[in-house]
């Protein structure tokens, strides 16, 4: 009977210590990579989506069994499934919600990142998109219009059209700064303008406060087997329960500790996509052997990750055992 008690306990601590987990900026960074830079609503979506893998993972499956199926009447057709509004919002846009599935452990990360340090992840949402626009890779353009509000940087749709873009990480932010912590690799899509209601986005970022704000009831969702209640978003009680959340407090790590952001440089209009100011390779002009190099690159920063002294490889491994082949398209 002690020992089935130790091991009950032993069990009960592995459990609390993961779920308590707490992410450093460099895994914060390579974690969020992937979508700061699309639009606060869609952002914010993601955000809570994540915290409902298990719905993300059957809401894809639903999405891959109705490949037809988009925007508004793909949520009118799931209206009685029992997701999260946020899952469901995301099944607007397959290809998104998709590669969210195909990295399962990516999700779970962010899910929990999010649920314990929400602050620390809406402040690295903008260094990275400060990155972006530093390197002249986020502009307002006709899709969308991306703006100073106070400190912080927002992209906003410009009309009921939104556009959810693929771009690299490698490319937008320009050199990446973490040799032992990699954005994940999602497979690239074609962008597909998809028309929403209004007030579609019923979440959107407090920037100020560093935290997502409900700003209405989801319209479109009929049944609500989630309570969604205006004001800051809260984890429901389900979420407490598996993730065992205890919010850490903020500590801003200042851009000195990454590496610096590159002077702003004037842009060729011709370099630059028709939405939301992503530039891909191939509007680069980059050539397959550019891409070669890059790869070789990669390769290298990998090869470095083997070398590196034992505490930074062990990390390097953890976060590199989800990222593998379940991240490969």
């Amino acid at each position: 009977m002690k020992l089935v008690i130790a091991l009950l306990a032993g069990f009960l601590f592995l459990g609390t210590a993961q779920a308590q987990r707490i992410y450093n900026q460099g895994e914060l960074d390579a974690m969020l990579a992937p979508i700061a830079l699309q639009p606060d609503g869609v952002v914010s979506q993601v955000l809570i989506a994540s915290t409902y893998p298990e719905e993300v993972a059957a809401a894809a499956r639903w999405s891959r069994a109705n490949p037809h199926m988009r925007g508004n009447d793909a949520l009118r057709a799931v209206q009685n499934e029992p997701w999260d509004p946020a899952v469901k919002a995301l099944l607007a846009f397959p290809e998104l919600l998709i590669r969210m599935d195909e990295s399962p452990q990516w999700l779970r990360e962010l899910g929990e990142a999010f649920l314990q340090q929400e602050a620390h992840v809406m402040e690295t949402v903008q260094a990275l998109r400060r990155r972006a626009q530093a390197a002249g890779n986020l502009a307002t353009t006709d899709q969308n219009a991306v703006y100073q509000q106070d400190e912080a940087i927002v992209v906003e749709p410009r009309t009921q059209i939104v556009y959810v873009r693929y771009y690299d990480p490698y490319v937008v932010y320009g050199p990446w700064w973490w040799p032992y912590y990699r954005p994940v690799f999602w497979r690239p899509w074609a962008p597909r303008p998809v028309f929403v209601t209004h007030g579609f986005f019923y979440s959107k970022p407090d920037w100020r406060g560093r935290h997502v704000n409900v700003v209405h009831r989801p319209v479109h969702v009929q049944r609500h087997h989630h309570q969604v209640v205006p004001g800051r978003w809260q984890p429901s009680q389900r979420q407490a329960l598996v993730n065992r959340v205890t919010v850490q407090p903020h500590v801003r790590v200042p851009e000195s500790q990454r590496r610096p952001v590159v002077q702003q440089r004037p842009i060729v209009q011709q370099q630059m996509p028709a939405a939301n100011g992503f530039t891909h390779p191939q509007q680069r002009g980059e050539s397959p052997q550019h891409r070669g190099r890059e790869d070789a690159n990669r390769n290298h920063g990998e090869r470095e990750a083997r070398t590196a002294p034992p505490r930074q490889q062990q990390r390097e491994g953890q976060h590199q055992r989800g990222n593998g082949s379940r991240h490969r398209g």
